[in-house]
């Protein structure tokens, strides 16, 4: 290999893989804050609306499921550039798809795009980035918390401009720019083999993770949790309008929520590996969740900013803790793969149900009071289940079963 060529091109991959995580959320963060224009032109009832967000999350789990396979028998360089086209191609289509079945199929085609990327991109990362693997994931991570920002922030505005099917075809452009910046810059780094697996790493005899309970209790802790990021993220800007805000306010403290998960994603980056029993921080994370939402439960007016803060720190501490938590239970990559992929998997399902009961909830109750105490009930749920992950259970939890 041409050690100049691959000094010069790691740069460029970084960036490429950056641009890649900035499209990852705006198809749906884009469309809380425009909510009630696009139901009004699309004729979809609250139920249906939730279904823009429910169908990407869910595609996601589904592509998480699939990882292990699309990881043994894919090309990464080409299933991540089909991803990245499909996500531009379902944003472009929202420019002129107005109907509401058109709205829902580039919402299934951008989530499908969504789960190519996110299936591929951490085993891809780790192959090409080595011992900088950890601090490019959390660039990686960064980044789809910065793109979802991005497009709540700026979804009132450009609506201004071009109506709402302009404010979320635009987003076409940077994931076209995306596109062709992953084709050059990843081809030589992408067409390397992953590392084979040896046999002697990986135990003949081990239960498959379906059959734990442990990995049960782990995905619907993922699953709830990540619901409390689909739901606001869905409902939280169509709540505040409700409540008399313009489409800009309510953008503007999505866009604030989505910052806080940044800051909080990044102090647990920085101070989880002083925290060996994960328990506390759970509790912290989830403490913080339920402020939030106790916020929006008892004053949503006057505890905007407060609830936007304690919403965001709780959910992006929630979901690196989540994912860490359940890393932690077997040393072995093979079998923490394994498990990564159902808890992500079967979570992702779990959290595209939120969008929808919520919606159907205002449907019939005009309101989302509802839908905010329903997930309060869960998240003091979690807090029952947390105290379950002490570090002496990993082993006798994944103990083979006979």
């Amino acid at each position: 290999m041409d050690h100049r060529k691959s000094a010069t091109a790691a740069p460029v991959l970084t960036i490429a893989i950056i641009a890649l995580a900035l499209n990852l959320r705006p198809t749906m963060a884009g469309v809380g804050p425009l909510l009630d224009g696009i139901m009004a032109t699309t004729g979809l009832d609250h139920a249906g609306a939730g279904m823009l967000t429910a169908f990407p999350v869910g595609v996601m789990g589904v592509g998480a499921l699939l990882s292990a396979p699309l990881q043994r028998r894919a090309d990464a360089r080409a299933l991540v550039g089909l991803g990245i086209a499909l996500i531009a191609l379902a944003c472009a289509t929202r420019a002129f798809a107005h109907g509401a079945a058109a709205m829902l199929v580039t919402a299934l085609l951008a989530g499908a795009g969504i789960a190519l990327i996110q299936a591929l991109m951490p085993a891809f990362i780790k192959r090409n980035y080595g011992v900088r693997a950890d601090a490019m994931m959390g660039m990686y991570t960064t980044a789809i918390m910065g793109g979802a920002a991005a497009a709540a922030a700026l979804a009132a505005p450009l609506a201004q401009v071009g109506g709402w099917p302009g404010a979320l075809a635009v987003w076409a452009l940077p994931a076209l720019f995306a596109w062709a910046l992953w084709l050059v810059a990843a081809g030589p780094r992408a067409r390397q083999s992953p590392p084979p697996v040896h046999a002697a790493r990986v135990p003949a005899a081990r239960s498959p993770v379906w059959r734990l309970r442990r990995a049960w209790e782990l995905m619907l802790f993922f699953g709830v949790g990540t619901g409390a990021y689909t739901l606001v993220l869905a409902w939280l800007p169509p709540f505040y309008t409700q409540l008399g805000w313009s489409h800009a306010q309510a953008g503007y403290l999505l866009a604030g929520v989505t910052v806080a998960e940044v800051a909080a994603g990044l102090a647990v980056s920085a101070s989880i590996v002083r925290m060996p029993d994960r328990r506390m921080p759970l509790l912290v994370a989830l403490a913080l969740l339920i402020g939030g939402l106790g916020c929006l439960l008892s004053a949503p007016l006057a505890l905007a900013a407060l609830a936007c803060l304690l919403l965001g720190l709780g959910i992006g501490a929630l979901f690196p803790l989540s994912l860490i938590v359940a890393l932690d239970h077997s040393d072995n990559p093979a079998r923490a793969g394994e498990l990564l992929a159902f808890v992500q998997g079967g979570g992702y399902l779990i959290a595209s149900l939120m969008p929808l009961v919520a919606g159907a909830l205002r449907d019939h109750l005009a309101d989302l009071t509802a839908a905010w105490a329903i997930m309060l009930a869960g998240a003091l749920g979690l807090c029952l289940l947390c105290t379950r992950f002490s570090p002496r259970s990993y082993a006798r939890a994944f103990a083979p079963q006979r």
